[in-house]
Formats: structure tokens, C-alpha cells, sequence
């Protein structure tokens, strides 16, 4: 049992130090761009191995990366993932489904006809001050729900996947607790923590 923990952590700490691209353990989780709209595993906290992955930050996406048939085929997968009859979320990272990228997607309750938004490299540059606790759950925590206390309003920064250049949007209410909750994923934190 032992080795085979060693051999996940050897392998984890291989998988993380080449941040720089798509992995070719990332690449065949992602799959092939025909698979576009299937869905993909969730990562679950029960699972060890799995749970181990969770905890984990996230490496940054490249602008090469956003120009791959990769990149996009994820995009495809993880909105596939997150609107599943069978288990519905309002946001998921790409942790969540085994990619070690900044990459959320974002139900946005604030804006017509609630669209789910993607974020490169997403994070929260404020924090109101105004908290409020609120219920939450995972898709990677199934059948679990407790209150968290979250900032009311955040300033969010991320990369825009055409120009690369940083914008910002303020966002409050329920969708900022979605960003919250999501920004965390990538920094290896689940709101059971």
C-alpha cells in the first residue's frame, strides 16, 4: 500500500512540475474534441487519491494553451460536467475533473438569462467586508451541504483568452459566492476545509 502511495506522490509531484502545457495525463482526461460534450469524472473527497489531487494549486493556463484544441474541448467537457441532470452545479473548477489549470466556469445569477462564464488565471484581487453565511455544496463533496461565511462583493481579475489582457469585474451576491467557492478549487481548498 505504501509504494503505491509513493508512487501517486512521485507521480503528483512529475504532474505538477510541468505546468507549463496541457499534460499527457491531463490530454487523455480531457479527451478528444468528439467527446466535446460528454461528461467527465468528478474528483471526489471520497477518494484519497483523489482528495490528495484537490488539495493542490493549480497551475496558470498559457496563452498557447488557450489556443489549443485542448483548451477547448475542456471548455466543452467541464460546461458537459457541471449542467449533468444527474449531478447540477452553478460552478465548477478544472481541478474539480483532474486538470491542475486556472480555469473556472461560473453560473452568473447577475446577469440575463444566467450564462455560465469561463475565467483563465481567475483571482479575487478584494473582499468586501460585508460577510455573510450562506449554504453550500460541491460536486466534489457528493451529498454534503453546511454554511460558509463569504464576502458579500469581490473584485475579480482574470486573463481574457482573445488579447490576454487582465480585466476585472465586481461582482455581488450569489455569484460572488460562486467565485469564491470556485477561486478556491484552484488553490487547493474545498469549503469543507
Amino acid at each position: 500500500m505504501k509504494r503505491v502511495q509513493f508512487s501517486f506522490v512521485l507521480l503528483l509531484v512529475l504532474f505538477i512540475t510541468s505546468c507549463s502545457n496541457f499534460s499527457s495525463i491531463e490530454k487523455h482526461r480531457i479527451g478528444l474534441p468528439e467527446q466535446g460534450d460528454s461528461v467527465m469524472h468528478i474528483f471526489t473527497n471520497l477518494n484519497e487519491q483523489e482528495l490528495s489531487f484537490l488539495h493542490l494549486q493549480a497551475c496558470p493556463l498559457t496563452r498557447r494553451d488557450m489556443h489549443s484544441q485542448v483548451y477547448t474541448t475542456l471548455k466543452n467537457r467541464m460546461l458537459a460536467t457541471v449542467l449533468d441532470t444527474a449531478n447540477t452545479g452553478v460552478g465548477i473548477a478544472a481541478p474539480q475533473v483532474g486538470i491542475s489549470k486556472q480555469l473556472i466556469a461560473v453560473q452568473r445569477f447577475d446577469k440575463d438569462g444566467n450564462p455560465f462564464e469561463f475565467y483563465v488565471n481567475p483571482t479575487i484581487e478584494n473582499y468586501s467586508q460585508d460577510m455573510k453565511w450562506g449554504w453550500e455544496g460541491c460536486l466534489s463533496v457528493p451529498g454534503e451541504r453546511d454554511t460558509v461565511l463569504r464576502a458579500t462583493q469581490v473584485i475579480i481579475s482574470y486573463r481574457d483568452p482573445v488579447s490576454w489582457d487582465i480585466l476585472r469585474d465586481t461582482v455581488d451576491g450569489f455569484t460572488a459566492v460562486i467565485f469564491q467557492h470556485e477561486t478556491d478549487h484552484l488553490s487547493g481548498k474545498l469549503y469543507i476545509d
